[in-house]
């Protein structure tokens, strides 16, 4: 023990240590082990033997940079995409995908263990894509007027324009673009939409906007499709009006790219780095357009929410049903309902529906979304979700009835303590909980555990090539 203890205090700051990655950690990290102490590493999957340098070192961990990977564990595949590493979006796209999905129940499994102290959940296996790329139904890129070069850019030697930039943000920097020219998320006819607005914008002089100064005029590029219409919305968002250039952008797509349904252009004065429009101005087409899930049909507004990957979304929501078990009998609350997707499917299976969202835009949405479907059992509330609900529980003898089936579809910060607390007053006798975020949904069923037992949790992989994992849990009441 002695010894155990003298070896892992010598780990030091810029030490090389040879290493072999033991797991995938749920930030996009892995896991190795030095004389018993945990080394988080980028750029390498389990399996990998490596050469790392200690960049960090913690009383019980120490962080480490990847130096050379010596020999490639067996789940290590080539990556798809030239930008893989210098880009902050994709993780895991070194790693092979059935892998990707085992270690994404791992994570679900440590979660509820680690994290909601529970000795044994029953999580089954991870529901997967069927097609690992060219899911996305929407990207946001960003115009800058500092690029990041990347190492094999750099590594060329040819000489790159540095003030100009459109594309994701290089990992880890917020300030930095790398200038994309493919990605293989969305669809390819986007790509066509990325590349032809570069060059419009460099044939026009058009300068981005500078997070730094806050000068220039190009701010970002949002891109939704719809797979059941096959519609498509561009939205270029500047930082002022321009008509003239703005026609000009418009006769280009016209003229190039009839696909695009409709082109909006978003005015985003402020100085916040997000792809956000204090004002719209459609261009031409509706300014919207509309997809289908979970057997209704909805509307999409250039900013409002809806899940990125329709195929899985509606793997996601059929499950959520399922899990739910509803009849005609019931009253249903869902709770974070958004623009209304689970709560209009809900609808059709239960007895009577209420929806609450704090947004009121995606209420609104809602709110057309059921007239739009001929969905009459339904009711929405816009409010803030720890005030609401204590509101709705006043008045449960009233206007509103007690819910039997709640579903829950929270941020990933998970439930309100507010919100847990009512829960355990009204005892529901189905919770059919939607997480993103496998560590705050552990922790909230742990809180409602003296009521409710945990009968089965469900991964479902909405982001491949990432660590994101979606989950689905049924609580029944003890």
């Amino acid at each position: 023990m002695e010894n155990h203890n003298e070896q892992t205090i010598s780990l030091k700051k810029g030490q090389e240590v040879i290493l072999t990655v033991e797991s995938a950690a749920f930030n996009g990290q892995s896991v190795a082990r030095h004389d018993g102490m945990a080394i988080f590493l980028k750029d390498c999957v389990p399996g990998d033997k490596v050469r790392a340098m200690i960049t960090r070192k913690k009383q019980s961990f120490a962080e480490g940079k990847t130096l050379e990977v010596l020999s490639p564990g067996k789940d290590r595949i080539e990556p798809r995409c030239r930008y893989f590493g210098d880009c902050g979006g994709c993780k895991w796209q070194n790693l092979d995908y059935q892998a990707q999905l085992c270690w994404k129940r791992q994570h679900v499994i440590d979660a509820f263990e680690r994290i909601g102290k529970f000795e044994q959940v029953d999580v089954w296996e991870t529901l997967g894509c069927e097609e690992p790329f060219w899911y996305r139904n929407k990207m946001e890129f960003s115009f800058n007027s500092s690029r990041w070069l990347t190492s094999s850019e750099i590594a060329s030697g040819e000489k790159y324009i540095k003030d100009f930039a459109l594309g994701l943000h290089a990992s880890g920097r917020y300030d930095k673009v790398i200038d994309i020219q493919e990605c293989f998320l969305q669809s390819p006819l986007s790509n066509d939409i990325l590349n032809r607005t570069r060059q419009f914008a460099l044939e026009q002089m058009l300068p981005p906007y500078s997070t730094s100064n806050h000068q220039g005029f190009l701010r970002n590029l949002v891109i939704r499709t719809s797979d059941a219409t096959e519609e498509i919305m561009v939205v270029l968002i500047t930082a002022d009006t321009n008509h003239h250039v703005m026609e000009r952008y418009a006769e280009m797509f016209r003229q190039e790219l009839p696909e695009v349904t409709t082109l909006i252009n978003g005015i985003n004065r402020k100085k916040a780095r997000v792809a956000y429009s204090e004002e719209l101005r459609v261009l031409y087409g509706p300014g919207t357009i509309t997809e289908e899930i979970a057997g209704n049909s909805f509307t999409i507004s250039p900013f409002s929410f809806f899940q990125t990957n329709t195929k899985q979304g509606n793997l996601l929501y059929e499950k959520a049903l399922e899990g739910a078990q509803l009849t005609k009998d019931d009253i249903v609350w869902d709770l974070y309902c958004g623009a209304g997707t689970i709560t209009l499917a809900a609808a059709r299976e239960a007895g009577s529906v209420l929806g609450v969202e704090i947004n009121e835009g995606a209420i609104k949405d809602a709110n057309q979304n059921a007239l739009r479907n001929g969905i009459t059992n339904v009711f929405f509330i816009a409010d803030d979700m720890k005030d609401v609900i204590t509101k709705l529980e006043d008045e449960i003898d009233s206007s509103i009835v007690q819910p039997n089936a709640v579903f829950l579809d929270p941020p990933r910060a998970g439930l309100h303590p507010n919100v847990v607390e009512v829960l355990l007053r009204l005892a529901p006798d189905r919770i059919c909980y939607v997480s993103c975020n496998p560590t705050t949904q552990a922790r909230d069923c742990e809180l409602l555990s003296d009521a409710y037992q945990v009968e089965y949790v469900l991964p479902v992989d909405m982001f491949p090539q990432t660590y994101h994992i979606e989950t689905v849990a049924r609580l029944t009441k003890k």
